[in-house]
Formats: structure tokens, C-alpha cells, sequence
């Protein structure tokens, strides 16, 4: 996948100080390809992790027909510009995590950079084929570092202005998937040797296999990207249910039920542990709730049932010592129930809008549990609307259930067809795919 950001055809002086030259270096067409018209884009968005497994940030690009990889410069620019257009058009976007975002250096003196929100932001500068003056290049570099952009320069050891540039980067960025083993190993070693007064961090993009995220984590990288974290080895169908999730579970049951209010707080005494995190979870600044809760039956008269339904199945994917496939399980399920609801307000009833939290949320309990995705739903009583969604993609909810399946994909044709189907132009989902990322991003990161 790399989209945006794997093009690494010319790279600059530094070749023995920064690991050797480029070991691919695809052709570049002459601009005669010229700007074909680049009409349904969608926006795409992939976790970066840090040293200890957790998701620290994302890096944002652009799902379309041409192969930017061998793109000519004036379709990157075409592309950026697409980009960040789109990232500027919604406010929710940006959260306490890093959002990187690739660009082409022939691109930085567009207007939009210096639109760009300057906390937590890194752009991964790939440095273009076209000549730049390496004075011009510097002054804008840090230009944009004393507004506060964070700068990542991607390793091209053969380009004229790669060691200019790689005077104003706060990030050595190196795409691993073209990359040597020993050039990894000799870029690290040069970055960590660098004279810099502030030390650089080296970041990973491309990253396939767990070998080569170990060979990263050993050389010192400090953010790591790729389908790595896919590649776990598969875990079977559930044999014996999790106390802790059966807990879980349960209460949900007696809150959609007739239980009353004592009965749920007696369920829980039996388990203190989980009273505790519900409601440290209800009182987290992520849910932005007006009144301290301090027992669930304050919890069920301030929220009501359905309400408090929704909290306790984002609760439900809380993982406890999640490895890096947990984490992406916890992400999927979180963004597709936020982006299906906001997706949802203008074309359905308020009334509906838990009901596609939860039916997002649920697509992927059968990845959680372990088990068919019928028998996963049949320990809840389910609204009809949600079980016809997930069990036989059919029902009022079907359509959006499809985009936010899809907005995880890299089909460009699956999520086009999605959003016609569902009746929604690419740039109202991509504005919904920012800001649900962003929610779960931010809910995320108050748990434990």
C-alpha cells in the first residue's frame, strides 16, 4: 500500500552518511501523462505505532487510480493539493495523536500548507525529481518548523537537496519496504551519529513483516507503520468466553432488558474491577458528560438505557494488554459505529443514530470474540434493523454498513460503489472518516 509516500526514485548527496544510494529507483514518465482528471478520491488513513505497541498517530493519503510511485510531478502536486483540501475541510481531523501527512517538496509553497493546524502534525516530505534551489528549500523548511509543523524528510541518499534538507527535519523517515536490511541498519547509524542539537526520530513507513519491525525496533526507530500489524498469527474460535467480556455482556443484556436499576448494580458488585472502569470511563473527558457519575444507577438516569448501551459496547472492545492486531481491531470497530453515525445524521431519524453506532461497533464482534458472527450477536437482544445489517447485509442500515466497511479497504472501485449505493459524495465520507478517527483516537486513548 504506501500510496502517497513510498516513491523513493531520486535521493540526495549524503550517500555515505545516510545509508548508501536508493536500492529501487523506479522510472519517472515525462509530464505527457498529463493530469488526467482525477474525479472520485477517497481518503484513506493507517495507525503509526510507537516503541511500546500503541498506536501514537496516523498517516493520511489518498486512495485513487494512478500509481504514485512513478507519478509525474505535476500529478503529486495535483494530488497533494487534493489532499489537503480535504484535510482542511473538517475541524475534527486533528486530536492529541500525530497526523502525518505526505507531500511532494514541490508542494510545500502551496497556499494550503500555511493553512495547515500546527500541533501534532508532521509533514513526510518526499523530495521531488524537479530541481529546487537548495537555499529556497531550506528558508522554507524553516519557515514552516518555526510555525510549529513537524518536518519528516523520507531517505533518498542521491538527491542534491537531501542533506539541505535533512538540516531542518525533526523525522528520518525511511520506506522499508524498498529498502536493504543493511541500509536500515547504516540509516539509523547515521541519523543517531548526526550532529544535530535535537536528536532526530527515525520512522518506519512500509513495514510488511514482523522480522522487519523487530530489525526497526532494534536500530532505534521510534514510530513504525506497515501491514506488519496485521501479521500475527491467527487466533482460533473462542473456547472459553473472557470473564471479562461475559461480564460486559451481561450487563448490557439487563441495561436493553426489564432489569431494574438494582438488579444491574447488584450484577456488578460481583465484579468491583469493571464497576470502576465504567465509570471512570463515562467521566472521561472523551465523552465531554456535563454531570459527574458516580454509580451506574446515576448512569442510567442521566444517560438512559440506550444511551448507556452505546458507551458499554465501545467498553466491550477495551482490550487489556492488546498487541498490535488488538489495537486495530479496538480502531476498526470504534471508527466504522462513530462514522456510520455521522454519516447517518441527514439521511435518517435521530432516533436511528445509536442504532448505527452500534451496528458499526458490532460488525466487528465476531472478530473480538471469536466467534460466527450470528452466535456473537445472539448473546445481545438486537434491534431487527442491526441483526438484518450484519447477518444478511440487508435492512435500512446495510448501505452505510458497506461504506464503512469499505472506507478500511484499498479498493477504490468497492468504495466508490459503496458510496453511490449509500448516495454519498466521496467528500462528505471523507470528512466523516476524519472526524470518526479522530473520536477514536481521542477515546482511546483514556482507557487503561
Amino acid at each position: 500500500m504506501v500510496g502517497i509516500f513510498v516513491v523513493e526514485n531520486t535521493v540526495f548527496g549524503l550517500e555515505n552518511s545516510f545509508g548508501g544510494q536508493s536500492d529501487k529507483t523506479p522510472p519517472l514518465p515525462d509530464d505527457r501523462s498529463a493530469i488526467h482528471a482525477v474525479s472520485a478520491v477517497f481518503i484513506c488513513r493507517e495507525a503509526i505505532f510507537d516503541r511500546k505497541n500503541r498506536p501514537s498517530g496516523h498517516i493520511f493519503f489518498l486512495q485513487h487510480e494512478s500509481p504514485l510511485a512513478t507519478a509525474p510531478t505535476s500529478l503529486q502536486k495535483k494530488l497533494d493539493e487534493i489532499l489537503l483540501a480535504t484535510l482542511l475541510s473538517s475541524q475534527d481531523a486533528w486530536n492529541i495523536q500525530r497526523a502525518f501527512v505526505p507531500i511532494s517538496s514541490a508542494s510545500l509553497w502551496d497556499v494550503a500548507v500555511d493553512q495547515l493546524p500546527t500541533t501534532n502534525l508532521i509533514l513526510n516530505i518526499q523530495l521531488a525529481a524537479e530541481q529546487i534551489d537548495p537555499d529556497r528549500l531550506l528558508a522554507r523548511l524553516a519557515e514552516l518548523r518555526d510555525r510549529g509543523l513537524g518536518i519528516g524528510i523520507v531517505r533518498q541518499p542521491q538527491h542534491p537537496c537531501f542533506g539541505v534538507a535533512m538540516q531542518q527535519a525533526d523525522y528520518a523517515v525511511v520506506d522499508v519496504a524498498t529498502t536493504e536490511a543493511s541500509s536500515v541498519r547504516d540509516f539509523s547509524a547515521a541519523v543517531r551519529a548526526s550532529e544535530k542539537s535535537q536528536p532526530l526520530a527515525l520512522l518506519g513507513l512500509g513495514i510488511e513483516t514482523l522480522d522487519e519491525h523487530n530489525l526497526c525496533h532494534t536500530w532505534h526507530f521510534e514510530s513504525f507503520h506497515g501491514r506488519f500489524a496485521d501479521k500475527g498469527a491467527p487466533r482460533p474460535m473462542q473456547t472459553q468466553a473472557d470473564p471479562h467480556k461475559v461480564q460486559l455482556l451481561n450487563l448490557m443484556r439487563l441495561v436493553q432488558g426489564d432489569a431494574e436499576n438494582n438488579e444491574i448494580a447488584a450484577g456488578l458488585k460481583q465484579d468491583p474491577l469493571l464497576t470502576f472502569r465504567i465509570l471512570r470511563y463515562l467521566n472521561s473527558p472523551a465523552l465531554g458528560l456535563r454531570h459527574h457519575i458516580e454509580s451506574i444507577n446515576q448512569a442510567i438516569t442521566l444517560l438512559g438505557r440506550q444511551r448507556l448501551t452505546r458507551w458499554l459496547a465501545v467498553l466491550l472492545f477495551s482490550v487489556r494488554e492488546p498487541d498490535f492486531s488488538d489495537w486495530l481491531l479496538v480502531e476498526s470497530a470504534l471508527t466504522r459505529g462513530r462514522l456510520m453515525e455521522i454519516l447517518g445524521e441527514e439521511q435518517m431519524p435521530s432516533t436511528a443514530h445509536d442504532a448505527l453506532f452500534l451496528t458499526g461497533i458490532f460488525s466487528c464482534l465476531d472478530r473480538l470474540l471469536r466467534r460466527p458472527i450470528a452466535e456473537a450477536l445472539a448473546m445481545l437482544p438486537i434491534p431487527d434493523d442491526v441483526s438484518a445489517a450484519l447477518i444478511n447485509n440487508g435492512g435500512p442500515y446495510a448501505t452505510l454498513l458497506a461504506v464503512a466497511k469499505a472506507s478500511e479497504s484499498f479498493d477504490l472501485e468497492r468504495i466508490a460503489i459503496a458510496a453511490e449505493a449509500a448516495n454519498l459524495q466521496p467528500d462528505k465520507v471523507n470528512r466523516a472518516l476524519l472526524a470518526a478517527t479522530a473520536w477514536a483516537s481521542e477515546v482511546t486513548d483514556h482507557w487503561e
